[in-house]
């Protein structure tokens, strides 16, 4: 009976990333058009000029909006694995693999002892609710690096050092998988993998590290936890600007830099509560690196100047890798950022007008979406600390004692 019940599950799971896989080609290919403006166009405009200056062998040094690692060069070029399609349709199946990659991966895992399928139906459920954006970033590309990383961390360290090394080169965020792994093999891995790919590229391509000047005048996106302070002072008066800034939509005016201080510290804090927690945390399981990694990008996303559509992926991602272990306790930050994908599809692109004038709708799905990240965050890592650092027993007290009456000796005679 549960062989039959798990082989339903898993047509189940199967037919249903196959529709909802099908339904996000239709709608990138424009077969059917999604509400709000057309997400698809970053990769028809961005990602090919990038490709077309990648392909003369230097990195776009003159382009602000090129803020990403070097290793990302690989993303944008993947196109060319398919030289007989046009750039963007070629992009899309590359993301669509990287998305069966991810299923394929959560899929051996879940099926081992010890395991299930939950983590995989949180992946095949979580991507189609961000609608087209998924499959116009590249970063599906490297969610299945990170995926790959947690899966490999307890039983091939060095793979799943090496596989984080790149991934940090790919789009930074993946180096906080270590945030949960002690075997120093792991870490070396990384170390190793980071400085042989940078030095290649380094010494091959120009301007590898260029894009580490250009986050400098950047403001606050409009879809940030401190958006919601312009969102509302327009109300009240604030004479900013929204203006496309460095690759995105920000608030740039009065306080803008403030504002933007802040989040940096809340990132800061965010930091030291995880060294905190990382030095007192004494029992790790085979779950606690996916669990901790999946805290870590919550945080340092959460706290971001910037939560574009795409970072969403990052979580589903982690989230799914976390709920293949039994032993896992990040169920409900998983629902919840499953929740936040839905309310994230609906702020953009669908109104993504309303929040751009800052209109009570806008407002309010901002509102919403970045209440759930910041609950998934605070719960998650309560679980994580309650889960791993432990309990401070008090002290046993010693009984009272009766103080014993000196002992009367009579007198000598």
């Amino acid at each position: 009976m549960e062989t039959k019940a798990g082989r339903r599950s898993l047509t189940g799971l199967l037919l249903t990333w196959g529709v909802t896989r099908l339904l996000l080609l239709l709608w990138v290919f424009k077969v059917y058009v999604f509400p709000g403006p057309d997400v698809t166009s970053d990769v028809s405009v961005i990602y090919q000029g990038w490709y077309d200056v990648l392909r003369t062998g230097t990195f776009p040094q003159d382009d602000v909006t090129w803020q990403y690692p070097p290793a990302a060069a690989l993303a944008i070029l993947s196109p060319a694995l398919l030289p007989f399609l046009e750039y963007t349709q070629a992009f899309f199946l590359m993301a669509f693999a990287a998305d069966l990659a991810v299923l394929l991966l959560l899929l051996y895992a879940g099926l081992r002892d010890g395991r299930r399928l939950r983590g995989a139906w949180v992946w095949v459920a979580g991507v189609p609710l961000l609608g087209p954006t998924v499959y116009s970033r590249y970063d599906v590309m490297v969610t299945a690096v990170a995926v790959a990383a947690v899966l490999a961390a307890a039983r091939h360290p060095k793979v799943a050092g090496a596989l984080v090394g790149f991934g940090a080169l790919l789009k930074v965020w993946p180096a906080l998988v270590l945030v949960g792994i002690r075997r120093r093999s792991v870490w070396a891995s990384a170390a190793v993998t980071v400085a042989v790919v940078a030095g290649l590229f380094s010494v091959s391509m120009p301007g590898a590290f260029a894009f580490l000047t250009f986050q400098r005048e950047r403001g606050t996106e409009v879809e940030s936890l401190g958006s919601l302070v312009f969102h509302i002072a327009r109300h009240h008066g604030w004479d900013g600007q929204v203006l496309l800034n460095y690759g995105s939509v920000e608030f740039l005016g009065p306080w803008v830099t403030t504002v933007s201080t802040a989040a940096l510290a809340l990132t800061g804090m965010a930091f030291g509560l995880l060294l905190l927690w990382r030095l007192t945390a004494t029992r790790f399981e085979t779950h606690t690196a996916a669990d901790a990694a999946l805290v870590a990008v919550l945080m340092f996303t959460t706290t971001s100047r910037v939560i574009s559509p795409q970072y969403m992926v990052w979580l589903v991602g982690l989230a799914a890798a976390c709920l293949c272990f039994r032993a896992s306790r990040m169920g409900v930050p998983a629902v919840l950022v499953l929740v936040a994908c839905f309310v994230t599809v609906l702020e953009f692109p669908v109104w993504f007008a309303d929040v751009v004038s800052s209109s009570p709708l806008g407002i309010t799905l901002l509102l919403v979406r970045n209440t759930l990240l910041v609950v998934a965050t605070a719960l998650g890592m309560r679980e994580l600390w309650r889960a791993t650092v432990p309990k401070r027993t008090p002290a046993p007290e010693l009984p009272e004692q009766t103080p014993v009456p000196p002992r009367q000796t009579s007198p000598s005679p």
